[in-house]
């Protein structure tokens, strides 16, 4: 079944200014969102969700009241949420296989909701900016044809992407809004910054330097963070890099970037 906005099949193949141009609500709405100044969320009841990482969870949860993440320059934050049964899902995408992670979260929302009965899926995107090689726009345009490919409808309530998350200064593009909250008991989602990134930060980074596809990290049933196995080849030359400056570091492996197709958004490089 189709993506829709306002119960209107959209063409994801559009050009995405075609689109804001069709719906203008969605600008609007963005700009509300803009208009939020960020919010700090301290640890107590927050799930804080890593680049290649997903959780969901659901109003009933009592540990977790809050799903965010940030650190997004051209990287998307989407949020699923069924409207019926609360389930939400928070996931930062990357572009490294979005028709497959998109897949995934959509399987375990509805895995927690009655698709056929009362209420419906809603998604809401936020991220990226108008960057010179243009990632962001690819990226936005993949999570569009992504959900426009799923078998149940989808409705986009939130697009603030790429262009609507741009601004310039002095000729040079930055994003907006660089990471967003949304709390599961409301639904409510808000530009957020978060001064702790755990449990375990530092475990869960090198998980996704080893290249790891999109990661559930939640037992919603448990209520426990879950982190599963993962494997990684000695790193050559490890002696030398440790002696080198950030400066020369983010100079001599700015090519792997590319090649492992990994964009700016975690500080990882």
């Amino acid at each position: 079944m189709p993506l829709l906005i306002n119960g209107e099949r959209i063409d994801p193949g559009r050009p995405t200014g075609d689109m804001i141009r069709a719906y203008p609500h969605l600008e609007e709405k963005a700009k509300l969102l803009r208009s939020q100044p960020a919010r700090t969320v301290e640890p107590k009841g927050l799930l804080y969700v890593q680049q290649r990482e997903f959780a969901v969870t659901t109003p009933e949860d009592g540990s977790v009241s809050i799903l965010g993440s940030d650190d997004a320059t051209t990287c998307h934050i989407v949020v699923l949420r069924h409207t019926g049964s609360g389930a939400t899902c928070l996931t930062h995408c990357d572009g490294s296989d979005t028709e497959a992670e998109v897949s995934l979260i959509m399987s375990s929302v509805k895995s927690f909701s009655d698709t056929t009965g009362y209420g419906r899926l809603e998604v809401h995107l936020v991220g990226g900016f108008n960057d010179d090689r243009q990632l962001s726009q690819k990226l936005t345009n993949q999570l569009l044809r992504a959900f426009d490919l799923q078998p149940d409808d989808v409705h986009l309530v939130t697009f603030c992407v790429t262009e609507l998350n741009d601004r310039e200064e002095k000729d040079i593009h930055f994003p907006i809004i660089y990471g967003i909250a949304v709390n599961v008991k409301t639904a409510e989602i808000f530009p957020a910054t978060f001064p702790e990134k755990g449990p375990d930060e530092d475990l869960r980074s090198a998980h996704v330097l080893t290249g790891a596809t999109l990661t559930n990290i939640y037992d919603t049933k448990r209520e426990q963070l879950h982190i599963g196995p993962y494997f990684w080849s000695p790193f050559p030359h490890v002696d030398f890099w440790l002696e080198q400056d950030d400066q020369q570091i983010l100079q001599e492996t700015s090519h792997l970037q590319k090649k492992r197709r990994r964009v700016v958004g975690t500080g990882l490089f």
